[in-house]
């Protein structure tokens, strides 16, 4: 070390010495400065927006009929403030535990989706050597409903496919069940896969009653998301009620039951909707449980909530500190123990928030949303991979996504405070807000018979096809910029390679696995005993080498009821057709929209409306043909002659447009007499008439709505219909 350096650490000692050594600090008298009162603060703002209304620009709405204020105040949240209550303690509003992530960090559980057995297997024993704390296995769709492989269509998709014990052995071979989670969504059924899954652990040795987790079962979601089910609710809750009474015995930290809000989140659900129907699907499932024998303290065990978090930020938080005391107080009121009224909560980035196109920016939006969900409290975390919405992950998407988690774990220190938001004016206030609405559409809900009734009649559906369409209208207006879709298009993207699975390859290679295993057992037998109130019969046909479907066939199938379904959305898929349309487009025909820009006078008359427009066009990914700007109207008449355009806006300034327009807008429709003629900005009301009499069609601004403006310009080309 130089003498400089030593002569700079000498100095920092004594300096934290001196610091360490005072107990006493001076008082620092601040009465020199004035606090400013609320209506000074506000007559501030009203001069700094320049004559923009201040309740329009300060006040922000939601899509739960929230409204967030400017600025929030200690004296009007003060009989909310927390303060007797502690984390872990009461309602449990504070968070879960006492010491919040101190001792026990919520749970890492990137998930596994590989196609086959063996390969899932090597990825969970990955994802726990890089950092994850819990396996968590996504099935794909085939095993989620019980089907054989050997009848699917699709093997693969959305995860691993299982059909026979060996599959399962295969998956968990090596796997250490008595010290990570397991994590396995069954869909509207948990008893065949958790069969399944108990046999193997017993086959090769393992203890069933040191496995944790869930193997959960959901069917009133996948009602909602199917519109029909393999089996009725009725005969699916006495499935549901033999394998809940089973774990309560022989495995008491497995959960039976994991009750996701996917299906109304992907929906384009509320937050306030998407909390209240899945309380009511986890009431439900409470009732039937309580009806076929198990008590409160059981029941209430054997639930697992999945919930999804989105794009607002303060929201998320607020949603998730207040499901707690709501599902606290339902636990109390069936009369359940202190011990039960604490909810488990496990989470993901809501899917209907993500994009195919710029999808980097999914990074983004997931560590925001990881951000605000463990500020808000959970038990575990799913990081969704960023190409998530195109294919499944690989080696690099899974490490990011599950970095994220590390890294605000060990780096950012995330694991130490206890209820941050805590106290918050904002988010106390936000928490009250959210507690009392999703009561109010829980118990109207309940009114109606429950979440099942409610779907027959349709309330859920037509609810959240409200919020759906109040969320695309936002969109194609871009109220709500969707970065690198409506706004922000990146014009030299590379699509990501969506890596198409083979599934009739996958198929074959599954059927020639499958009939060699099953020429080696014989579950006839055992299936014939198949008793769906009586769990032990099941997991023995299970050994016996019954596949999935088998045992689904002896479980019995039957009528179902039957609703709409409330189908998966994603918030960019609008814009996200439009550019594909333009790019096909583009690929068959070598052609495109053409959009010439007609800039008038120099670059700084004009080039604030040229770049606005250009952002604006370029979401359909048009060619958009920029210039510096001309002197004449002649000038600029000739050259957008000789770009054959399909469409010109004129760009330049609200002071030039009432000479400019009248002279270049008929120039324009002479030399161009197919294209379509546009004004950068608005006009003012006393010159519409005249803009509009001098040819032009249609105005491009901040108040346009880019999706029917764009999707007006490929109908004209011949891109769409």
């Amino acid at each position: 070390m130089s003498d400089e350096k030593k002569s700079a650490e000498l100095d920092l000692q004594a300096i934290i010495k001196k610091a360490e050594s005072q107990t006493n600090f001076p008082d620092v008298p601040l009465d020199e400065f004035t606090p400013p009162t609320y209506e000074e603060w506000k007559q501030a703002c009203i001069e700094l927006l320049k004559g923009a209304p201040f309740e329009k620009k300060m006040y922000t709405k939601t899509y739960e009929g929230i409204t967030f204020e400017p600025m929030y105040f200690h004296a009007a949240t003060e009989e909310i403030q927390p303060k007797k209550s502690f984390p872990g303690m009461g309602d449990y509003l504070r968070g879960a535990t006492t010491n919040g992530y101190v001792n026990a960090p919520w749970g890492i559980a990137q998930a596994c989706d590989e196609t086959f057995p063996a390969e899932n297997n090597e990825l969970l024993k990955h994802e726990i050597d890089k950092g994850s704390t819990i396996y968590n296995v996504k099935l794909d769709c085939a095993t989620k409903r019980a089907v054989d492989a050997r009848n699917c269509k699709h093997v693969g998709k959305g995860g691993v496919s299982l059909t026979t014990l060996e599959d399962v052995e295969t998956l968990l071979k090596d796997l250490k069940l008595d010290k990570y989670p397991l994590y396995v969504y069954a869909g509207e059924s948990s008893l065949p896969i958790m069969a399944l899954i108990i046999a193997a652990v017993k086959k090769n040795g393992g203890d069933v009653s040191k496995l944790r987790g869930f193997i959960g079962a959901n069917p009133i979601g996948e009602l909602a998301a199917r519109g029909k089910l393999n089996q009725s609710l009725d005969k699916l809750y006495d499935e549901a009620a033999a394998a809940a009474k089973w774990a309560v015995k022989n495995s008491p930290e497995l959960k039976t039951f994991f009750v996701n809000s996917d299906v109304f989140s992907n929906g384009g659900a509320n937050d306030i909707q998407e909390l209240a129907y899945t309380l009511s699907a986890a009431v439900s499932y409470l009732r039937a449980l309580l009806e076929r024998g198990l008590t409160i303290d059981e029941a209430a065990e054997q639930i697992m909530f999945g919930f999804s978090v989105g794009a607002n930020f303060f929201m998320q938080i607020a949603k998730l500190r207040a499901i707690r005391p709501i599902w606290a107080e339902i636990i109390k009121a069936f009369g359940g123990s202190e011990k039960v009224q604490h909810i488990h909560v496990h989470a993901r980035p809501a899917l209907f928030f993500k994009t195919i196109y710029d999808p980097y920016v999914n990074m983004l939006r997931n560590t925001s949303e990881l951000f605000s969900a463990v500020v808000g409290g959970l038990d575990s975390f799913e990081n969704a991979p960023f190409d998530e919405p195109i294919r499944k992950g690989d080696e690099f998407s899974r490490r990011i996504a599950r970095n994220m988690q590390i890294i605000l774990q060990e780096e950012f220190g995330l694991l130490q405070p206890i209820d941050p938001a805590g106290g918050s004016w904002a988010v106390e206030n936000l928490t009250k807000q959210i507690k009392e609405k999703v009561w109010a559409e829980f118990q109207l809900i309940e009114g109606k018979g429950g979440i099942v009734a409610a779907l027959k009649e349709g309330y859920p559906q037509e609810e959240i096809s409200k919020v759906l369409a109040a969320r695309f209208k936002a969109a194609e207006s871009r109220r709500d910029r969707i970065v690198g879709n409506n706004m922000y298009a990146n014009m030299v993207e590379e699509r990501l390679d969506p890596r198409p699975e083979n599934f009739d390859e996958n198929k074959k290679s599954r059927a020639a696995a499958i009939e060699k295993y099953l020429g080696t057992v014989d579950a006839k037998d055992a299936l014939a005993k198949v008793d769906a109130n009586n769990f032990e019969t099941v997991i023995d046909a299970a050994a016996k080498g019954a596949t999935i479907a088998e045992l689904r066939d002896a479980l019995g199938k039957g009528e179902s009821e039957e609703v709409k379904a409330i189908d998966a959305h994603r918030w960019s898929e609008r814009f996200e057709a439009l550019r594909e349309a333009t790019e096909k487009f583009k690929a068959d025909k070598n052609d495109n929209v053409k959009i010439f820009l007609a800039n008038m006078g120099p670059i700084p008359q004009h080039k604030a409306r040229a770049d606005f427009t250009t952002g604006f066009l370029q979401v359909g990914a048009f060619d958009v043909l920029g210039n510096n700007g001309f002197e004449t109207v002649d000038e600029c008449a000739a050259a957008a002659k000789e770009s054959g355009a399909d469409a010109v806006v004129i760009c330049s300034t609200d002071a030039t447009y009432p000479e400019i327009v009248p002279a270049l807008a008929p120039k324009l429709h002479e030399v161009l007499p197919n294209a379509t003629v546009y004004l950068a900005g608005t006009a003012p009301a006393e010159l519409v008439e005249t803009y509009k009499q001098a040819g032009i069609d249609d105005y491009i601004n901040i108040r346009s709505n880019c999706y029917q403006t764009l999707t007006a310009m490929q109908k004209k080309k011949g891109m769409i219909a």
